[in-house]
């Protein structure tokens, strides 16, 4: 899963970047507002963290203007401002969940794990797929019931699949959605990735759709596209 955090404070942004990093996030960082409505607006995000007093563009201006452009990924506004007013503008804005500071760092990462899953359809911590089950909470995965160790690249996409079930998803999509901004992206790892995954899980639990992608499925489901 792919992050944009947007924060001008520089200690606090690297700290988040570095702890959601930790927590096998692909993680951009902007600190003011032009910059950040760019990436927002030019990069694919599976969620993005947004402080309200950001210089250049204030926050809410970015969060109205991405929604203006149907950027519609789930936005956890971080501010200092904790008035009631405050919230409810975010809100109104397009924000889908609100964070004051100071706050607790396991707080706000439970809060985007939740964000992202209901933005994908999902409203369990745990995801499953037949045998296959990941944790978004701790990030472990079983299968049968037994622990199953992954690199990290391969647990980001084996995460982004499985928050997609049953969806055709395209090489393409992997890339922007796997890595940062500043990553190599070689899209002949994202073969590997999947060789490694089906070695470790089944041959059986990420199909390729040729010409179009993968999909990772329950048993005797068909992939919609």
């Amino acid at each position: 899963m792919r992050i944009l955090i947007v924060e001008d404070e520089p200690t606090l942004g690297q700290q988040l970047k570095s702890t959601l990093e930790q927590n096998g996030y692909a993680v951009d960082l902007s600190t003011d507002g032009e910059d950040g409505h760019f990436l927002g607006s030019t990069e694919e995000y599976d969620a993005a963290i947004l402080d309200l007093g950001l210089p250049e563009i204030d926050g809410l201006t970015v969060l109205g203007m991405w929604r203006k452009e149907k950027r519609n990924f789930p936005v956890l506004v971080l501010t200092a401002r904790d008035s009631w007013s405050d919230k409810v503008a975010g809100l109104d804005a397009g924000a889908d969940d609100y964070l004051a500071k100071p706050f607790q760092t396991e707080e706000l990462i439970a809060r985007l794990r939740a964000l992202i899953r209901r933005a994908s359809g999902n409203a369990s911590s745990e995801l499953t797929a037949g045998p296959v089950r990941l944790d978004t909470r701790s990030g472990r995965v079983t299968l049968a019931g037994e622990p199953v160790k992954l690199t990290a690249q391969e647990y980001k996409l084996l995460s982004y699949l499985m928050h997609h079930k049953g969806k055709v998803v395209s090489r393409t999509e992997l890339i922007e959605h796997i890595y940062d901004q500043d990553f190599d992206r070689d899209s002949n790892t994202i073969e590997v990735f999947v060789t490694r995954i089906r070695k470790k899980l089944g041959a059986d639990v990420i199909t390729t759709i040729r010409g179009l992608g993968y999909s990772l499925d329950d048993p005797d489901e068909a992939p919609r596209e």
